[in-house]
């Protein structure tokens, strides 16, 4: 497919202003970026006037503007499990004594679409609804590797690489794959310290109707808590594994006018 290049380089420009920790100059942008300073110009022009960037005049910089939160909650809003599925990550919390999530397979991409916590089990921080990062270091990333044709997780790897994300992440090609077989065969992905120290993810899969891969229960607690209640919090994920399969399953059915 034919990319256009003032469009790649605008959302480069983009990337680059949200990933900076405060407003960024045009030259700045330009070096980074290794682009004129003409072509930065007319980029920051063109996205200040559409409102994803905002023009501060006295910093003579550039900021994320009201457009881009508008992008944010429209993405939410699509990604939002179904109300049964939101109640069965609620149960899920509550037998598992907790947080639970539910990350649902978007294309060649696992993103949290609901969490349930409380000031006892909170979320790993990172987690939040539209997290989407480091597939091969969380536990419902890991599940959706295992289910890729292996070509297709090789390229998805290659575009995202297997970065150290902590000292115990599983970074090695051969490893992660004699892992993600371990995953398949079991219908678990446990992984221990590797996405934040101390914290240990399990994940287990949910299909639709038809029996694909359509997203993923999770939970995440201490690793010392997991060593002590491995069987009864794997039972409450598997449990609530099956019950969000259900949960899909009517969703559809009452969307579609289609009974089971």
């Amino acid at each position: 497919m034919t990319v256009l290049q003032s469009v790649e380089r605008a959302m480069r420009v983009l990337d680059h202003i949200a990933a900076a920790p405060g407003p960024v100059q045009a030259k700045q942008i330009a070096a980074a970026l290794g682009l004129t300073l003409p072509t930065t110009y007319h980029l920051l022009t063109t996205l200040v006037s559409g409102g994803y960037l905002v023009h501060l005049t006295e910093e003579r910089a550039y900021a994320l503007g009201h457009r881009v939160d508008d992008l944010a909650r429209g993405l939410h809003r699509q990604i939002e499990a179904p109300p049964e599925v939101r109640r069965v990550t609620s149960v899920v919390h509550r037998e598992a004594q907790a947080a639970s999530y539910y990350a649902t397979l978007r294309d060649a991409e696992m993103i949290v679409a609901h969490v349930a916590e409380c000031p006892a089990h909170p979320r790993i921080r990172p987690l939040a609804v539209g997290f989407h990062q480091a597939p091969h270091a969380t536990a419902f990333g890991k599940l959706m590797l295992s289910r890729l044709p292996v070509d297709d997780r090789e390229t998805l790897l290659e575009h995202t690489g297997t970065p150290a994300v902590t000292a115990a992440t599983v970074i090695d090609r051969s490893l992660l794959t004699r892992q993600l077989r371990q995953v398949r065969e079991t219908g678990l992905a446990v992984e221990v310290d590797e996405f934040q120290d101390g914290l240990t993810c399990m994940a287990a899969p949910v299909t639709d109707a038809v029996g694909r891969f359509v997203g993923a229960v999770a939970v995440s607690m201490p690793t010392t808590r997991l060593r002590d209640d491995r069987r009864s919090v794997e039972r409450a994920v598997r449990l609530g594994a099956v019950r969000a399969t259900r949960a899909i399953a009517l969703s559809t059915a009452t969307r579609t006018g289609r009974l089971l």
